[in-house]
């Protein structure tokens, strides 16, 4: 209860965020269409979001007769959740990890990757996917979306901005503070940073919660931890093949283990909380 109130003030002082940029742009104008902006947003991203992903992933979806063992974990955890059977797919991958997608539990998927599958035992393997399968439990996966969309959006916005005040100044005719420094510094530098780092605190936030429920339903709090810290060694080892399909800086937060760990982003933002920590509260179970 606790992360989940969390959640949800940091969902919304990531929208009026992108409100307070519309209004930095445009005045009342600007605002209420940050407004509109935001309605769609949560819309697109209800609707949408597992389809776009799935499909950057160029993610394949098999059946019990293709994958007997991955698609009979997924049956067991899920009857053990009380869930839906979610669709399973796999991501031609040898970089080692797994993440889940869908609006809710009626709708959801969860991928694991080919390097996942070859470097964990079926007992990690099954630690994993309940974890994932909390994250749809707990709508974590629409929420990510949400989160994800409106950061890129608030980012987009600045980078108008900053454009509008080379080539002639920016805000509404009823903005006063419109073209002054400070308005043009929150725009440009300030406002991105922020919408990042309230973004990567929901991913962290919901990322032990996972643990925690991933942990109950699978009974094993051990076997996640093992496979924790195999994954944690395999990105960190991980070095692309030539037909490896390769994670987006704007969904690194959807898969259990940050999978961007040689970019830039990832020296400066964290998307997860520290796999040690993660594994010290498991084996505290």
């Amino acid at each position: 209860m606790k992360n989940m109130f969390k959640t949800t003030m940091l969902l919304a002082t990531l929208t009026g965020l992108l409100i307070i940029v519309g209004r930095l742009i445009g005045g009342t104008g600007g605002m209420m269409i940050a407004f509109l902006f935001a309605i769609i947003i949560n819309f697109g991203s209800y609707w949408y979001s597992d389809k776009i992903v799935l499909k950057m992933y160029h993610a394949r979806e098999v059946s019990e007769a293709e994958h007997p063992q991955l698609y009979g974990i997924v049956r067991s955890l899920a009857m053990r959740a009380d869930l839906p059977m979610p669709k399973v797919y796999i991501v031609d991958t040898s970089m080692p990890n797994a993440f889940a997608t869908g609006r809710d539990p009626k709708h959801a998927a969860v991928a694991a990757t080919t390097g996942i599958l070859s470097l964990l035992s079926p007992e990690e393997i099954e630690g994993v996917l309940a974890h994932e399968l909390a994250h749809v439990k707990n709508r974590d996966t629409l929420i990510s979306a949400i989160a994800a969309t409106i950061a890129g959006v608030i980012t987009m916005l600045a980078t108008w901005a900053r454009w509008a005040a080379i080539f002639g100044g920016f805000g509404g005719r009823d903005n006063d503070s419109g073209n002054n420094i400070i308005g043009f510094l929150v725009l440009a530098v300030l406002a991105p940073i922020a919408a990042v780092i309230i973004q990567l605190a929901i991913s962290r936030s919901r990322e032990f919660a996972a643990d925690a429920e991933g942990a109950q339903i699978s009974q094993k709090p051990w076997a996640l931890a093992n496979a924790l810290a195999k994954l944690e060694s395999g990105a960190e080892n991980y070095r692309p093949r030539v037909n490896d399909v390769q994670a987006s800086e704007t969904t690194a937060h959807m898969f259990i283990v940050n999978p961007l760990r040689h970019s830039s982003m990832a020296s400066l933002f964290r998307t997860h909380p520290l796999t040690e920590e993660r594994i010290r509260r498991l084996n505290a179970m």
